[in-house]
């Protein structure tokens, strides 16, 4: 055997081989993911907003009650800021009577351009059934985005994402 093709076949097969002998493999240590709790009852999220103490049977009730208040609710919403990075956005439902879901996605996000579903954030999902919690993972770049719960028909609250 030609020894200086051994040693070219060592430089690049050893390691590998080494990561399978012991049974794990070769990676860079990775951080976690920062999770970010966030808690639904009927019409909002409570995280950013004081309980309003609504009640609601449907998604009706909330659009009928958002069409009346969302506006000054979000304007003195707290907006959450966060570093670029990985997260998971744990949500629960408290005591809403019907399924929720989560949906973060850039602010600019339209759902109907397909585009957007190639190149711009977006996480949604729903099975959140009374006292359910539910993870979505997402990476989220500098930028300005929006969650909300479409069943149960929140406002849009603000997140924003920036180096600083």
């Amino acid at each position: 055997m030609n020894y200086r093709k051994l040693m070219t076949w060592s430089a690049v097969g050893v390691l590998p081989v080494v990561g399978i002998i012991l049974g794990g493999s070769i990676t860079a240590a990775v951080a976690a993911p920062q999770v970010i709790e966030l808690t639904q009852v009927p019409c909002q999220f409570l995280d950013v907003e004081n309980d309003q103490g609504y009640l609601s049977q449907s998604k009706a009730d909330c659009e009928a009650i958002n069409l009346k208040s969302a506006k000054e609710r979000v304007a003195s919403s707290k907006v959450i800021t966060l570093k670029p990075g990985d997260y998971i956005f744990r949500v629960s439902n408290k005591n809403v009577p019907y399924e929720l879901g989560f949906w973060l996605r850039e602010e600019d996000y339209n759902w109907a351009n397909p585009l957007h579903k190639l190149n711009k954030i977006s996480v949604s999902g729903g099975g959140l059934v009374t006292g359910a919690t539910k993870d979505y993972k997402v990476t989220l770049k500098p930028g300005d985005y929006l969650f909300s719960c479409p069943l149960n028909t929140t406002p849009d609250y603000k997140l924003v994402v920036k180096d600083n």
